[in-house]
C-alpha cells in the first residue's frame, strides 16, 4: 500500500509499504477514505524527530471502511463505514472505566512513561504505523471505531477522530458559565471548533486570538469576535476592556509548542530537531525549548478565579510557569489529551441530522491526495493558500 512517511526533519514522502494484517483478535483493518493532517503532525515534521524512525507512518486523524475484523471484534463487521479515534484504548481497564481513554492501561507507554499509545506519533505514544495510508490496522477495535451512518460526506464525521472531540473536551474542561466571556488563544482547526462549541454551549461572548487573515475570517462566519495580535500589542489589556477590567472568565489556550512569541526560544525549538537523537532527546527532557507567547497570554487574560483549558500540545519539560501569579489569581488548570470516547455521545447527534449546529461543514479548506501530501505539509505548514485544515484522500 501506499503511505506517507516521516524520513527526517522537515522530509515526508509517499512510499510503498506492507498492507496491514490482522495480528491479534482485537484487530480490525480498515481501508481508509479520509485522514486529515493535524497541527500536532507537525511537532513530528519539524520538531519531534528524535523520537521517530526513517519510515514511520503518519497521521491520527482517520475514517474508512472496515475490510476485515479479528475474532474478538463484534460491534463492527466487513463493510461498516467507521472513524477511528487517535487514542488507542481497550475500554475495560481502571483508567478506561472512569472515561480516561487517554490514559488506558492496557496501551500506556510504560517505557517512556507516558499514557495511552497513538496512531502515528512517535516512540513516545507506542511508534504504531498511523493513518495517512492506504489501510490502517487499528488495534484494540473492540473498542476504539466508532460506527457512523451513510447520507454525509465524510468531513461530517471525520473530525470526531481527533478535531470535535478535542474542542469539546477543551470547551468542556473551560467551565464555561453561561452567559461568561470565553477567550480563545489560537484559531487553527481546534480553536476554531473550541469557539464554535464554546457557543453551543452557552457562552455570552467568544473573543479569538490569531493573526492569520483567513482564519480569523472564518471564526467571523460563525459569530466569534478577532483580535488580531499584529494589531493589538497587549491582548490581556484588551480582553479586560472587553470584560470591565475583570477578565476572560473562561480561557482555551489552542496554540501550543509553535505558538509565535520568544525568538530564543522558537531558535531552540529548531535547533532541537535537528540534533542527534540521543542529545535531543535530552535537550527535550531538560530545557525550556518550548515558545510559551500563548500561555502567557492565557494566564495574563484569565479573570481571578477563573479557568484555563490547555488543549494545545507542548513537547518540552522544563517550561517555566509563572507560579507566583497562577496561584494569587487562585486559577485553575486542566489540561491533556482528549478522552475520545468520553465525548462521542454528545457529539455525534450534532452531526447526524439536517442542520449543522458547529459548523463542521465549514473547516476543511483542502482536499488532497494522499501522493500529493508531503505538498500540503508545506503548504499547512506555512498557511499557504488560505489552508486552515488538510484532508487526504488515499
Amino acid at each position: 500500500m501506499r503511505a506517507l512517511t516521516w524520513q527526517g526533519t522537515g522530509k515526508v514522502s509517499v512510499e510503498t509499504v506492507p498492507d496491514p494484517v490482522i495480528q491479534e483478535p482485537t484487530d480490525a483493518v480498515v481501508r481508509m477514505t479520509s485522514t486529515a493532517i493535524c497541527g500536532s503532525d507537525l511537532h513530528l515534521y519539524d520538531v519531534l524527530g528524535m523520537y521517530l524512525d526513517a519510515g514511520d507512518v503518519l497521521g491520527h486523524e482517520p475514517m474508512g471502511i472496515v475490510e476485515a475484523v479479528g475474532s474478538e471484534v463484534t460491534h463492527i463487521r466487513p463493510g461498516d463505514r467507521v472513524v477511528i479515534p487517535f487514542n488507542i484504548s481497550c475500554g475495560h481497564c481502571w483508567m478506561c472505566r472512569k472515561g480516561y481513554f487517554a490514559q488506558c492501561e492496557t496501551t500506556q507507554v510504560r517505557q517512556y512513561g507516558k499514557g495511552a499509545s497513538l496512531f502515528g506519533y512517535t516512540k513516545l505514544y507506542g511508534q504504531v504505523p498511523g493513518a495517512q495510508a492506504e489501510y490502517l490496522r487499528v488495534p484494540q477495535a473492540q473498542f476504539g471505531p466508532i460506527k457512523v451512518p451513510d447520507g454525509h460526506p465524510d468531513e461530517r464525521f471525520l473530525f470526531l477522530s481527533d478535531v470535535l472531540t478535542t474542542s469539546w473536551q477543551a470547551a468542556q474542561w473551560a467551565d464555561i458559565e453561561p452567559g461568561g466571556t470565553v477567550l480563545v488563544t489560537g484559531l487553527g482547526p481546534i480553536g476554531q471548533m473550541s469557539a464554535r462549541i464554546a457557543r453551543h454551549l452557552g457562552a455570552g461572548r467568544v473573543v479569538a486570538v490569531d493573526n492569520v487573515p483567513e482564519r480569523l475570517a472564518m471564526a467571523e462566519r460563525h459569530g466569534i469576535e478577532t483580535l488580531n495580535f499584529d494589531e493589538v500589542e497587549d491582548i490581556p489589556a484588551a480582553v479586560a476592556d472587553l470584560t470591565a477590567g475583570r477578565g476572560a472568565d473562561s480561557v482555551i489556550e489552542a496554540v501550543g509548542m509553535e505558538a509565535h512569541g520568544n525568538p530564543f526560544q522558537s531558535a531552540a525549538q529548531k535547533a532541537a530537531g535537528v540534533l542527534p537523537d540521543a542529545v535531543a532527546r535530552k535537550v527535550m527532557e531538560t530545557a525550556g525549548v518550548d515558545r510559551m507567547a500563548a500561555l502567557r497570554t492565557a494566564f495574563g487574560a484569565v479573570r481571578r478565579a477563573g479557568t484555563i483549558s490547555i488543549i494545545g500540545v507542548y513537547g518540552g519539560q522544563a517550561d517555566p510557569f509563572p507560579m507566583l501569579d497562577l496561584f494569587d489569581k487562585g486559577v485553575t488548570l486542566r489540561m491533556g489529551q482528549a478522552h475520545v470516547k468520553n465525548w462521542v455521545d454528545d457529539i455525534l447527534p450534532l452531526l447526524t441530522g439536517d442542520g449543522d449546529p458547529l459548523g463542521v461543514d465549514d473547516l476543511t479548506t483542502h482536499r488532497v491526495p494522499l501522493e500529493e501530501a508531503p505538498q500540503a505539509y508545506e503548504m499547512f505548514k506555512n498557511k499557504q493558500d488560505g489552508c486552515i485544515k488538510v484532508v487526504l484522500k488515499p
